[in-house]
C-alpha cells in the first residue's frame, strides 16, 4: 500500500474537519481561561487522530462488507476492494489505531481527570457504531447529529478541559458557552455528512441506507445545508455579543460573499465528484478563518 492509498483509506483530506475544533479548543482556552496544559494536550491530540484514523477505515472497512451492490460498489467504489487491499493488513491497522488511541486516552485521562474518559467515551461509542452493527448509525436518520456533535463540540470541549481542568466549573452556563463557540463547527461538520449523503442518496438506497435526506428529500436538505452555514455566522456573532470571543472574530463576515461562491455549485448540482467538494471548502475556509482570527486576538 503507498502512502496516496493509505491516505485515502484514512480519508486524510477530511481530517481537518477535527484539527480545527481542537485548534479552536486550544485557541479559546488561552482566551477565556489563559490557560494551557502542554503534555496532556498533545498526547490527546495524537489520540484524536489515531482514532479518527481508526473510525474511517471501520467505515471502509463495514461498507465493504455490507454493500449490496457488490458488482459496482464493493469492486470499483469502495477503497478496499478497487485497491485490492489486503484483509489482514486493513484488521493490523484497525487494532494499531483503536488500542493506541485508547492507550493514550487513557493517560490523558489520567493526568487531567476522568471527565476526559467519559467525555471519550461517547466518542468511542459513536465511532465505532458509526459504521458497524446491523443498523450503523450512519445509515439512520442521526449520522448528521452525531458526528456534528462528537467531531465539532465534543473534541472542542475535552481540548478546553484538559487546558483549563484547574479552574474549569461545570455546569449548564460553562456548557451553553462552550456549545455556541463550537456551534458553527459543529453545523458545517454536519453540513459535510448531509451533503455526502445528498449525493449519496440514490447509492445509499441501494444499499439499505436510509439517513436523514431519504426522509426528508433533497430539497428540505438543501434548504438546512444553506440555513446552518447563516446560523454558523450568527453564533459568532452572539458569541462576541456575550463577549465569549474578542470583536476581532467579526471580521469573519467578511468571508460571506467567499462562501456563498462555494455554495453555489452544490445547490445547483448535488454530484458526488463534481460538486460535494462545496461543503469541503466552505467548512475548511470557516474554520480556518475562526481560528487565525481567534489567535490573532491573543497577540493584543
Amino acid at each position: 500500500m503507498n502512502f496516496k492509498i493509505f491516505a485515502e483509506l484514512i480519508e486524510l483530506k477530511a481530517k481537518t474537519a477535527s484539527v480545527f475544533p481542537f485548534l479552536l479548543g486550544l485557541g479559546y482556552s488561552l482566551y477565556h481561561y489563559h490557560s494551557a496544559n502542554p503534555i496532556p494536550l498533545i498526547i490527546y491530540f495524537v489520540a484524536m487522530f489515531f482514532f479518527n484514523c481508526f473510525v474511517d477505515i471501520w467505515d471502509n472497512y463495514n461498507d465493504y462488507h455490507k454493500a449490496v451492490d457488490t458488482a459496482d460498489y464493493q469492486k470499483n467504489t469502495n477503497i478496499i476492494g478497487r485497491e485490492n487491499i489486503a484483509m489482514w493488513l486493513i484488521k493490523m491497522l484497525l487494532a494499531f489505531f483503536f488500542f493506541t488511541s485508547l492507550l493514550l486516552g487513557l493517560i490523558v485521562a489520567m493526568m487531567t481527570g476522568w471527565t476526559v474518559f467519559w467525555l471519550g467515551l461517547i466518542c468511542y461509542f459513536v465511532g465505532v457504531f458509526y459504521a458497524a452493527g446491523p443498523r450503523p448509525l450512519s445509515s439512520l436518520p442521526v449520522g448528521e447529529f452525531l458526528s456534528g456533535i462528537t467531531m465539532g463540540f465534543l473534541i472542542f470541549l475535552i481540548c478546553v478541559y484538559i487546558n483549563a481542568h484547574a479552574s474549569f466549573v461545570w455546569n449548564s452556563i460553562t456548557i451553553m458557552d462552550a456549545f455556541l463557540i463550537a456551534l458553527p463547527n459543529s453545523l458545517l461538520i454536519a453540513n459535510l455528512m448531509l451533503a455526502n449523503n445528498t449525493c449519496d442518496l440514490d447509492e445509499d438506497e441501494k444499499n439499505y441506507r436510509f439517513t436523514i435526506v431519504h426522509y426528508i428529500g433533497k430539497k428540505a436538505a438543501l434548504k438546512w445545508w444553506i440555513t446552518s452555514i447563516f446560523i454558523s455566522f450568527i453564533a459568532v456573532v452572539a458569541a462576541v455579543l456575550l463577549k465569549l470571543l474578542p470583536v476581532v472574530m467579526l471580521i469573519i463576515l467578511f468571508i460571506i460573499p467567499l462562501i456563498l461562491k462555494f455554495s453555489k455549485p452544490y445547490l445547483n448540482e448535488q454530484v458526488k465528484k463534481k460538486t460535494f467538494i462545496s461543503s469541503v471548502k466552505i467548512l475548511m475556509v470557516f474554520q480556518l478563518t475562526q481560528v487565525i482570527l481567534l489567535f490573532i486576538s491573543l497577540l493584543f
